[in-house]
């Protein structure tokens, strides 16, 4: 997979920043990362294309920020806390090799920030930006483990800078657009079994003559439990680009009680082509003494080998392809007291079929099938104005997973997901307003039977067994009008 840095020195800075901060788990469906809104988050998203209170409009539906009156900047964090255990059923070692243990907690707590701002250029055209962090991802077992030949630790970070213009076309009809110059990164580490290539060495020399083929067995149990370790790591930046639109039924310029709007947004696909290096850390070979001394020299030949010709440091890359999603919201204000939001939004994840790492060379080095499919996730939500500067919120969703549990690696162990969220925001001031939200993610046990890729458990052992996985987020925000 990858990494990717800004080539400019502002550019590098801010991702330097930014990605600092987002090595998580993700927290949405895949390795989407959700939180890109305090408010929203309170409401698990229900409504984000339509509700356009605040400047983070640029990122879930740049049609609304043509209804922002006042000059406006926001910065939020975002605390994700996931866990992803392993509970091992008829899992097999490698050939050569020990089982291991079930890899403790995969999870692990991390940080995602957001940055919004917009600005009125005059009654009809706005402009804004935002840089945030849209996918994320990080699972880190504990060494020995007994997937450890599918993946040890796997890390995407990204980050996004999205400026966009809105648009009033009419009192109920707004229209936007943004650009997205976003950087990837990401890093895969596992063990090699070298045992395993050991054993197809002696068995390539028996073959030819060299060793009698009786002595194989014994030179595969002299060389047991050889691991090498390999990291492989690449980066790059692209492009892409956003729209939407938003409409009111009414006219609801103040938000008065009985405004309802409906909003729509789409994000295009982001294509990478990311570039790096694998590096293999191998491991010696002992010295053979006893009957097998004689072997010795065939043993070095055939690490040599396998150091030379497959178990190389070289460099790598990756064409991987992010999805595109679009987004359908319903904002409806009841009455002083009450809102309902609700948003349908589709991801087109099947344009991961399957991550190919191949050398610089042009020879292949690994892949890793996923086989993903569009999902669909669906929210609903409240709001509750409590008194003049308190306003409660409460969300529940069903996020669909798009990884099936044919093609399910320990990198992902992922399952569709059900959010329960709440929050609240204090209006300190007339220009300050303080939010928080959070809540938890129950995520739908994932089963795994995975013996790598090409299949084969005497080189990966086979990881057979089911996940107990969930989510907590805990998250806070400032948003300043200059009125």
């Amino acid at each position: 997979m990858t990494t990717p840095y800004p080539r400019t020195r502002i550019a590098t800075a801010v991702a330097g920043i930014a990605l600092a901060l987002s090595a998580g788990h993700a927290s949405g469906a895949a390795f989407a990362l959700a939180e890109q809104a305090v408010m929203g988050l309170g409401n698990a998203f229900a409504g984000a294309a339509a509700t356009a209170e605040d400047s983070n409009s640029v990122w879930f539906n740049p049609a609304g920020i043509a209804r922002l009156y006042f000059p406006q900047v926001e910065a939020a964090l975002h605390v994700v806390t996931p866990s992803a255990k392993f509970n091992n059923q008829n899992s097999l070692p490698a050939l050569g090799q020990p089982l291991g243990g079930t890899g403790g907690d995969a999870g692990g707590t991390a940080v995602v920030p957001n940055f919004y701002g917009t600005l009125p250029i005059n009654d009809e055209w706005h402009v804004g930006i935002a840089i945030n962090v849209p996918f994320g991802l990080k699972t880190e077992y504990d060494d020995g483990w007994l997937g450890r030949y599918q993946g040890l630790k796997s890390e995407i970070k990204t980050v996004n800078i999205n400026p966009a213009v809105g648009w009033r076309a009419t009192k109920d009809l707004w229209f936007g657009a943004g650009v997205s110059y976003q950087y990837l990164k990401a890093t895969l580490t596992q063990n090699v079994n070298y045992t395993g290539a050991l054993a197809q060495g002696y068995a390539q020399a028996a073959a030819a003559g060299v060793i009698p083929a009786a002595s194989v067995p014994a030179l595969v149990g002299a060389t047991a439990g050889l691991d090498s370790f390999l990291s492989q790591t690449a980066d790059d930046y692209s492009w892409g680009w956003n729209v939407g639109a938003m409409y009111s039924f009414n006219g609801d310029a103040n938000n008065d009680p009985g405004a309802s709007r409906i909003g729509v947004a789409y994000r295009s696909k982001i294509k990478y082509n990311l570039s790096g290096t694998a590096a293999f850390t191998n491991p010696t070979p002992p010295t053979l003494t006893g009957a097998l001394a004689p072997f010795n020299p065939v043993v070095q030949g055939v690490s040599a080998t396998i150091n030379q010709t497959r178990l190389f440091t070289g460099g790598i890359n990756i064409d991987l392809t992010l999805p595109d999603m679009a987004s359908a919201s319903y904002y409806w204000k009841v009455n002083d007291k009450w809102d309902l939001l609700a948003d349908v939004t589709w991801t087109g994840w099947s344009t991961i079929q399957q991550i190919a790492i191949n050398r610089t060379t042009g020879s292949p080095l690994g892949a890793l099938p996923e086989n993903f499919k569009d999902t669909w996730r669906v929210s609903g939500g409240v709001n509750y104005q409590y008194n003049e500067k308190i306003v409660l919120r409460a969300g529940v969703a069903w996020d669909q997973s798009p990884v099936n549990s044919t093609d399910l690696s320990p990198r992902l162990p992922d399952g569709d997901r059900t959010w329960l969220m709440g929050g609240a925001r204090w209006k300190y001031r007339q220009a300050i307003n303080f939010d928080i939200a959070g809540g938890y993610i129950w995520v739908k046990d994932p089963t795994i039977n995975n013996s790598g890729f090409p299949p084969s458990v005497a080189a990966n052992g086979l990881i057979n067994g089911t996940y107990d996985a969930s989510v907590w987020i805990v998250s806070a925000q400032m948003n300043y009008r200059f009125r």
